[in-house]
C-alpha cells in the first residue's frame, strides 16, 4: 500500500513513520510535514534513504499543494496526525490550531473525496471528551461519552472528528477516527511533561509542576498506539471510533517523582507554579472496543516504557539539546539546501 502520513516529523508521526517501515516494509510511506516548531527532520534522519519512504514540506492548509500531492501519488491511505497540539500554546493563540487542526483537516478530507481512497484515518485525542472526577475512579470515557471540550485545542479536535464523520456520512468516505490518552517515548518534544522533566533534571533545572500536581493522566507508550493505528487502518470497521488508552493512570506529580528517582537527582528541584487555567483533572480510557473488535491491547507496563523513555533520552542527548537550542530547525536546510 501507498500510505500518506500527514505530521510524520512531529512526536506520534515519526515513531509511526518508523513503526511502518519496520513492521511493512512492502508498503510505501509519504511523509508531509510542515515543519512548524515541533516538526523535528532528525527524528526522521535514519529513514531518509530508504527507498520506500519519502518526505513532502507541505502544509496540509495549503489545497493546491495536497492536490498536487495526491494528484501525483494517488494514496491508497491517509493518516493525519498533523496538528497543533499543545493545551497552553492554544490558549495563547487559539486561530492557529483552528486553521490547522479543522481547515486542514478539511483540505484533507476534500483531496481524499476528489482522488479517491481506501480510508482516511484521524488520530484525534481524549481530551475531546473533557475531563473525569477525581473522586470516581469507576468512570472512564468510552467511544460513547458525549464530547465536552475544555480548551481550544481540545475543541478543535473535537471539531475536526465532527467533519470527519460527516464526511464519512454526506460523501460516504471511507473513515476511521482514533482517540487516544497522552502518549509518551523516544521523540517527544521537550515543552511536553515526561521529555520536559528528563531535560530539566539532566541539567539540575527546576521542574515546574502546575497547581499540586495531582492531575491524572492515562500514560500510553506510544510504539503501542502505532500499533492500534496499524490495526485500525487495515482491519477497522469504516465509520468507527475507537478509544486507544495505556491502562497507566497516573498523577503528574507520582511521574515526576519516578523521573527524578530514576534520574538520581533530588526532589528539591520540584517547582509548584500556577496551575493552567481550565485544567483537566483526570482522562481515563476505556479501551474495551478495540480489544474486543481488533485484539488489541497495550503491550507496555509503564515502569517498563518509563525507563526505556528515560534511557532514550539519555543516549540520544543530541537531539532535544539541538531542540532547546534551536539548532534542529536548520536540519531541514542542511538535508535539502544543495538538493
Amino acid at each position: 500500500m501507498k500510505i500518506i502520513v500527514t505530521g510524520g516529523a512531529g512526536f506520534i508521526g515519526g515513531n509511526f513513520v518508523h513503526y511502518m517501515l519496520d513492521r511493512h516494509p512492502e508498503d510505501e510511506i509519504i511523509c508531509v510535514d510542515c515543519l512548524t516548531y515541533a516538526g523535528n527532520m532528525e527524528t526522521l534522519a535514519s529513514v531518509m534513504d530508504n527507498p520506500k519512504f519519502q518526505f513532502e514540506k507541505l502544509d496540509i492548509t495549503d489545497r493546491e499543494g495536497t492536490y498536487g500531492l495526491f494528484e501525483r501519488e494517488h494514496p491508497d491511505i491517509v493518516v493525519n496526525f498533523a496538528a497543533e497540539s499543545h493545551v497552553d500554546r492554544s490558549i495563547e493563540n487559539p486561530e492557529i490550531f483552528l486553521k490547522t487542526n479543522i481547515l486542514g483537516t478539511q483540505v484533507l478530507l476534500d483531496a481524499c473525496r476528489k482522488y479517491g481512497i481506501k480510508r482516511y484515518h484521524q488520530v484525534s485525542t481524549d481530551e475531546v471528551y473533557g475531563d473525569l472526577p477525581l473522586d470516581r475512579p469507576d468512570l472512564f470515557f468510552t467511544e460513547e461519552t458525549p464530547i465536552h471540550t475544555s480548551s481550544p485545542y481540545s475543541a478543535s479536535k473535537a471539531s475536526a472528528d465532527l467533519l470527519v464523520q460527516a464526511y464519512g456520512r454526506t460523501y460516504k468516505l471511507p473513515i476511521s477516527i482514533s482517540r487516544c490518552s497522552n502518549n509518551y517515548g523516544p521523540y517527544h518534544f521537550p515543552e511536553k511533561l515526561i521529555p520536559l522533566m528528563i531535560a530539566n533534571a539532566l541539567n539540575d533545572k527546576p521542574l515546574p509542576v502546575y497547581g499540586e500536581g495531582i492531575n491524572v493522566r492515562d500514560w500510553l507508550y506510544v510504539e503501542d498506539h502505532c500499533a492500534a493505528i496499524d490495526l485500525i487502518i487495515r482491519n477497522g470497521k469504516e465509520g468507527e471510533v475507537y478509544n486507544v488508552g495505556g491502562h497507566n493512570e497516573m498523577r503528574n506529580i507520582d511521574i515526576v517523582k519516578l523521573i527524578v528517582k530514576h534520574l538520581g537527582k533530588s526532589e528539591d528541584l520540584i517547582t509548584f507554579v500556577t496551575d493552567r487555567a481550565g485544567h483537566d483533572m483526570r482522562y481515563a480510557i476505556d479501551p474495551t472496543k478495540i480489544h474486543h473488535d481488533l485484539g488489541w491491547l497495550p503491550q507496555t507496563k509503564f515502569e517498563d516504557g518509563i525507563q526505556k523513555t528515560i534511557d532514550w533520552y539519555l543516549n540520544n542527548r543530541e537531539w532535544w539539546e539541538n531542540i532547546i537550542s534551536g539548532e534542529y530547525q536548520q536540519y531541514y536546510e542542511k538535508m535539502y539546501g544543495n538538493r
